[in-house]
């Protein structure tokens, strides 16, 4: 079955305080939880992660041909207005169905999901 990788999108400067999604009740984590309960249910996850802040990230860079060590830098890699917070990777029949996973997340977390599909390998 198709995997798609859902990424949770949260500002530089961190989630909002409680992340609220406006009109579902509970906590954030309350919802969180539910969402991976039904995910589960339908055996659709196949892994639900939640990221460190960037301010903790480490980057390797291997790729200047004219050094021997690679340059490791602190901090995440690109100075942006949104980071990756977080990410689910689901199974779905299709890219509609991983949308409306995505949708469920996004209300959950209150905050954008990124959908993407993963390259299937397995073929050829």
């Amino acid at each position: 079955m198709p995997q798609f990788l859902l990424s949770v999108h949260v500002p530089a400067s961190g989630p909002p305080a409680g992340a609220s999604s406006g009109s579902d009740p509970g906590t954030m984590m309350e919802r969180i939880q539910a969402l991976e309960g039904k995910m589960r249910a339908a055996d659709a996850l196949v892994s639900s992660v939640r990221l460190g802040p960037a301010s903790d990230a480490t980057v390797v860079d291997a790729t200047r041909t004219n050094e021997t060590e690679p340059l490791v830098t602190d901090g995440p890699y690109l100075e942006t207005k949104e980071l990756i917070g977080g990410f689910y990777v689901v199974e779905a029949e299709t890219r509609d169905a991983a949308i409306d996973w995505a949708t469920e997340a996004s209300r959950a977390v209150g905050m954008p999901i990124e959908v993407r599909p993963f390259l299937d390998h397995r073929s050829g």
